[in-house]
């Protein structure tokens, strides 16, 4: 594979596992990083990246066997600056706006639906959930 200067790349670690540990432990361990800029093409068969500075003990020059092409939307991706966890972790997502209701007929009950519009949400942001549940999770939005 070549790559050009400025083209989004995902870094293989699966070799470096038992040497250098990126994030979880055993089969939740990543995979890919990324994704990196290229920064120059060194040789043949190497390019240099840019890494971020939490990888700074990592030399930025890697062989091609290692590097894959992003094929992800600059937009869609999620800088982890913007994840905010709680005390479970679980990924908090907090509500921006009700768009519409409407009742949906079960057997022997009606339930609420909600369209709810969710903030820092990148793809989709836009879910159907029963209105009991969101009163519970988030009274502020129904005030």
């Amino acid at each position: 594979m070549e790559f050009r200067v400025g083209d989004r790349v995902m870094l293989k670690v699966s070799p470096w596992k038992g040497i250098i540990r990126f994030g979880k432990r055993g089969k939740l361990s990543p995979r890919f990083l990324g994704p990196f800029k290229v920064l120059a093409r060194v040789g043949l068969q190497a390019y240099k990246l840019e890494l971020p500075p939490e990888m700074a003990g990592i030399p930025n020059t890697f062989h091609v066997c290692y590097l894959r092409k992003c094929l992800a939307v600059e937009e869609s991706v999620i800088p982890l600056s913007d994840i905010h966890v709680d005390e479970n972790n679980r990924c908090v997502v907090e509500p921006e706006a009700i768009l519409a209701r409407k009742t949906k007929e079960l057997r022997h009950k009606e339930i609420v639906m909600v369209k709810v519009q969710w903030k820092h949400h990148r793809g989709l942001n836009v879910t159907w959930d029963a209105e009991e549940d969101l009163k519970r999770r988030y009274p502020h939005l129904f005030s």
